[in-house]
């Protein structure tokens, strides 16, 4: 059997990191069963469409590699499937479903719909359509349909359990009690979600639904359909909730949800598919860090967990950090260049500035902060730094640093490398104290960037210069 998974977004605006992580999951489970992957755009709700919502989206996907193939109808690969576009193979299908007794058209209007509502919240009961029409006898309803604003309902059974299994959850049973008798069609003529859904994962021959929990109340009248219907229903695995710091569910109240406010503040796609990856999966490894080959082999959809996953942001900039240190020279510096504002450095010197600070990034968006050190002169050390500048070993260090400076004739970063082995040999200081004071006398601070690289911005005479005028202050 191929697999075969799909991600169907709306098309209202941004993608939630939730939803990333959903397709992310999709993409990866059917490339590691050598399945298909295809996209689906659910724009059937017209109040909620968005202008430019699909370009965004796949932009969005294509920035984060994840592919799309081809499914039934779509064998040229010529771009995702539009419910829009789909509409007289839903009609057909609600059609067989009227005739076979397993839907009722309903007259009723959103003022009635409102008071019953009302009414059930006054007495402290579930919302939930009261069944007025449900047994109006088919040929009233035929004629009344010509000539009265009406939707389609399923007509959920009456009572009993509707048990099945999820991949992830394991057994599950929900009392039919709680089912609404859900539109299925709207007084427009488009299709719900429910009615899409279904059709839809049938005829792209779907094998896994990989989504949210928060679509798990809807299976039964997902399973009532494919039983409706007559077609076998694909395996279910419902993703556990993405969480704040606190627990509570994951809200813009909190943070960023958008993937695309993540890209915009200098997040590596590869980083933030890493991360995603591991909110609620466990490869069962110590190890964190997975290129999207190493996740396609080891993804396993038995090892999605239950519970809840924390998006930890500081999480996310220490792996983003961990990728960025990872890059080569070139790729590295072409994209911390599209990162700059105005900033006030040599741009002769701009390549080693760039790498000074590359350890130290979480984001590309950190680089003109980081930048501040090469701006104007060193800053002014603090009480903690001004100690350490007033030790005997620091001093001693100053006064060998000099020596082996003045007797180059450059500094770059390796000569730097080369120049503190030649002062810690003739010292014996090594470790903090031997790297801390020569940073502190170049800077002014305690951290910062890479201290090979900004001796090479400044340069044999300014380090001398600095270094010197440290060791008189002393």
């Amino acid at each position: 059997m191929t697999i075969v998974t799909r991600f169907a977004p709306s098309p209202t605006g941004f993608i939630h990191v939730g939803s990333q992580r959903t397709a992310l999951y999709n993409y990866l489970f059917a490339r590691s069963r050598g399945g298909k992957f295809i996209l689906r755009i659910e724009d059937t709700d017209r109040n909620r469409h968005v202008e430019g919502a699909v370009e965004n989206l796949l932009e969005t996907l294509r920035t984060l590699d994840l592919e799309f193939d081809a499914g039934p109808g779509k064998e040229d690969g010529n771009g995702p499937y539009f419910q829009s576009e789909r509409r007289e193979i839903y009609q057909k299908e609600v059609d067989k479903l009227l005739e076979a007794g397993y839907a009722y058209r309903c007259f009723c209007s959103p003022e009635r719909l409102e008071s019953v509502r009302k009414t059930q919240r006054e007495k402290g009961l579930p919302t939930s359509y009261d069944g007025k029409c449900r047994e109006i006898p088919p040929a009233e309803s035929r004629q009344r349909a010509s000539a009265e604003a009406h939707v389609i309902r399923l007509k959920i059974p009456d009572s009993g359990v509707c048990r099945f299994h999820d991949i992830v959850r394991g057994d599950v049973k929900i009392d039919w009690s709680q089912v609404d008798d859900q539109i299925l069609v709207k007084s427009d003529g488009y299709p719900t979600y429910h009615l899409a859904n279904v059709v839809d994962d049938h005829h792209m021959k779907i094998t896994h639904i990989i989504r949210g929990e928060e679509w798990l109340p809807s299976v039964p009248k997902h399973l009532f359909l494919y039983r409706a219907f007559g077609w076998d229903a694909p395996e279910m695995a419902h993703l556990p909730l993405l969480l704040n710091t606190d627990r509570s569910k994951l809200s813009k109240r909190q943070g960023d949800v958008a993937v695309e406010d993540y890209l915009s503040k200098g997040y590596l796609p590869e980083a933030l598919n890493n991360f995603l990856a591991l909110l609620g999966w466990n490869p069962g490894r110590k190890n964190e860090i997975y290129s999207m080959e190493e996740l396609i082999r080891e993804f396993d959809i038995n090892r999605i967990t239950r519970s809840g996953a924390v998006f930890d942001v500081k999480k996310l900039n220490w792996m983003n950090g961990q990728y960025i240190r990872k890059m080569d020279r070139s790729c590295y510096l072409e994209e911390a260049k599209k990162w700059l504002d105005d900033v006030n450095i040599n741009r002769e010197k701009l390549d080693t500035a760039l790498l000074a600070v590359k350890t130290s990034l979480s984001t590309f968006r950190d680089i003109p902060e980081k930048l501040e050190v090469f701006r104007g002169g060193p800053a002014k050390p603090g009480p903690e730094a001004k100690a350490i500048l007033e030790a005997d070993s620091s001093k001693e260090v100053f006064q060998a640093y000099l020596g082996e400076a003045e007797a180059l004739t450059g500094l770059d970063a390796e000569g730097f490398k080369a120049l503190m082995k030649s002062v810690q040999a003739s010292t014996g200081v090594k470790g903090k104290h031997l790297w801390m004071p020569v940073r502190i006398a170049l800077t002014g601070e305690m951290h910062g960037p890479e201290l090979g690289y900004i001796a090479e911005y400044l340069g044999k005479e300014e380090n001398i210069r600095r270094v010197r005028k440290q060791l008189e202050q002393s």
